[in-house]
Parts: C-alpha cells; structure tokens; sequence
C-alpha cells in the first residue's frame, strides 16, 4: 500500500537519504584528503628505504616496518573517516571528557606502565609490538577544549575574557608539565604554538600574546639556569647552532643530516639507493629524520614536492577555518594547523640545520602508530568542520 509505510524497508522509507549522503561525500575537501593521501603514500615509500636495509642485516622480513605502517595507516584513515561524519558541535560537550582522558594517559605513562624509548619515557606497551604514545592524542584533547572555552565569548564581550585565557593557560599548562616530566620537549613546545595560535585567533589583545611570548622566555631561561633541563639535553638542543662542535656526540644527529640532505643534491639518488639511508648513519630515520630520506633520495625536487604538499594540507586547513559556520569551527580548525604548522617547521628546519633537534615526526609522512591516528583524526576534525560550514547564494 503506497503511503502507509507497510513493507517497507528500512533503508528505503526515505527516497533521499542515498542522494544526500552522495551530496554530503560531495562536500568534502577532496583536495586535502587527495594531498593527504600522496604524503602517507611516499610516507611508506621512505619509511621501506629507510628500513629494509636494516631489516635484513639483522634478519627480519625486510617490509616488517611498511606493513605496519600500512596498517597504521589504515587505521587511521577509518579514524579519520569516523570523525568527519561526526556533528563537531557536539564536542563542545565532550571535550572535557577528551582532556581527561588524555591528562590520564599521560600520567599513566609516568607509572610502571610506561616505557622508556629512545631516552624519552612517553610509551605504554601494549604488546604485538605495538605502542602507544599519549602525548600525541593529548593534542587533539587541547584543541578541542581550547576551542570550548575560548569560543564561547561572555555576555557583552567580543573575544575570550581574562578569566578564559587564564583558565586556558593553566589547563594547557597541566599536560604540558607532565609531558615535559618524560621529558618529551617537542611536544610540548607545540602545545606552546597551539596555545599562543589559538589565543591570537581568539581575538585576545596583543598584550596578551607580547606577556606571553616574554613569559615563555623567561620561563626557557629559567629551565636552563636552574638545572631542571639535564646536560645532555641542552646539549642536544643547541647542537643544530654547531654540530662540528661535537660531531660524536650532541652534533652527531645534525650533522649526518645536513650530510644526508646535501647528498642529494637536485634529483637524488633515487628511491632506495641512498648510501647515507642504507648505512643507517642518521639515527632513527623512519621517525624523526624521516625528510633525510626524501633529501637524499629525491634531492631538492622531491624535497620540495613534500613541503610543497604539506603547504598545500595547511592551506586547506586555514580555508576550512575561514569557512567554519561558528567560532568554535574556526578554532578548532584554526588549532589543528597551528599544530601542524609547527610540527612541519621543526621536523624539516632540524634536518636542514636551521632548528634544534627534537623528537617530532612529520605529519603524515613519519613512521608511527599514535602520530598517524592523530593525525588522521586532525584531518577528520577539519573536515568535520568543512562539511558543516557556511553556505552562501
């Protein structure tokens, strides 16, 4: 019987609903997810060569390293997918929640459960040699709550009040701490760029940022003078000024970079011949050295065409930002390129000599389960933020 709704199929009471769903995949950014998927697919490309080698001098299946970060990948894609389909507006609600639950994994990670790799104790095991890394949904947590208390401006006032941007401050200032408790300081000094960026956006008065930007010197001076930094660290933070100062030691990993890089020269050597890879004179080049690889092996054009694509992944995002229905949407999106941004700039400027050396891996292109998940969540965030924009006539 037409009309009554007898023997009909659930997935068919409304004729629409496949047409709108088709309007909706319409509607996303297929520039950022098609530049997204070129750089995990070179991503895997660098992550083979700079492990295969390895892989086989110690007798192991020599793609161990690219079948898991395919799987990674994989993962985090379907993450990345989950969260775009999810009405980001009602995270305003959540995001507490994502706060806690981050502060509770990295205080975890300061008990017996954690693990220390690679001198920085910010792993939890989880066996089937898989781990899991915190600090980096800690990420995601902060801009999200940032975004709530920030984006929701007082009665009678145009941008976030004292009251906002202190309490903003503070819990920023609670997983910073306990990060730096691992010690991890890459990571925390990028929830100092997403802070500071989504203060500025927020539409603080520029005392503010000037106060802070003051603060965070004094507070860097601070750390150094009173010995809570330990020698070895200072040390390989201001290697990259002079790393023939100490080419054994603190320089090591800067030097064989710019070595790695130079090598290159303006095609590369090709995919998979680098002698600096294969010799595995950069240390841990499938993470954080991973743009040594692309220097080596595709030179200056290769290199190039990654940051060149990293560009373009930024772009999208500042577009999404200034296209978002509300100023939660603005910040949120706003957040994750400030977070991006920053990671990009260190990771590459530490391989060419021109930043210090800290452990962050390029987005989307570094080997790493927790880094690629959230970073797929990040691109799922923003298109979340894209597909509910505003729309004009």
């Amino acid at each position: 019987m037409l009309g009554t709704g007898v023997g009909t199929v659930e997935g068919y009471r409304d004729p629409n609903i496949w047409r709108r769903r088709a309007a909706g995949l319409k509607r996303l950014d297929w520039t950022l997810i098609l530049v997204v998927t070129v750089l995990s697919v070179l991503g895997a490309l660098l992550v083979r060569s700079a492990t295969f080698q390895l892989m086989i001098e110690h007798g192991k299946d020599p793609n161990s390293f690219l079948k898991r970060h395919v799987l990674n990948l994989v993962i985090g894609f379907g993450l990345g997918a989950l969260v775009t389909f999810l009405d980001y507006r009602l995270l305003r609600a959540y995001a507490p929640i994502l706060y806690g639950l981050a502060c509770v994994g990295l205080v975890a990670v300061l008990t017996p459960l954690g693990e220390t790799i690679n001198g920085s104790h910010s792993w939890i095991v989880i066996g089937g040699g898989f781990q899991v890394q915190p600090s980096e949904f800690a990420k995601v947590g902060l801009v999200v709550l940032l975004a709530m208390i920030l984006g929701e401006p007082r009665d009678g006032e145009v941008g976030p009040s004292p009251r906002d941007i202190l309490l903003s401050l503070v819990l920023a200032g609670v997983p910073a701490a306990l990060i730096m408790l691992q010690p991890d300081l890459g990571t925390t000094l990028v929830f100092g760029a997403v802070v500071l960026g989504m203060l500025a956006i927020s539409g603080v008065r520029k005392r503010w940022l000037v106060g802070l930007v003051g603060g965070g010197v004094l507070t860097a001076c601070a750390v150094v003078f009173l010995g809570l930094l330990k020698p070895y660290q200072i040390a390989r933070f201001t290697a990259f000024l002079d790393p023939s100062a100490d080419p054994r030691g603190a320089g090591y990993n800067a030097m064989q970079a710019r070595i790695a890089v130079g090598s290159g020269g303006v095609t590369g050597k090709g995919l998979f011949q680098g002698e600096q890879t294969g010799g595995h004179f950069v240390p841990e080049q499938q993470t954080d050295f991973i743009f040594t690889v692309a220097g080596e092996e595709l030179g200056f054009v290769g290199g190039a065409v990654i940051v060149l694509l990293l560009g373009v992944a930024l772009w999208r995002g500042l577009r999404i930002a200034l296209q978002a229905a509300d100023t939660f949407g603005v910040l949120v999106a706003s957040g994750v390129v400030c977070w991006m941004a920053f990671q990009t700039f260190e990771n590459i400027g530490m391989t060419i000599g021109i930043m210090p050396i800290t452990g962050l891996p390029l987005p989307f292109v570094s080997y790493g389960g927790s880094a690629t998940f959230a970073n797929m969540i990040a691109v799922g965030l923003l298109q979340a933020v894209h597909l509910r924009r505003r729309t004009f006539d």
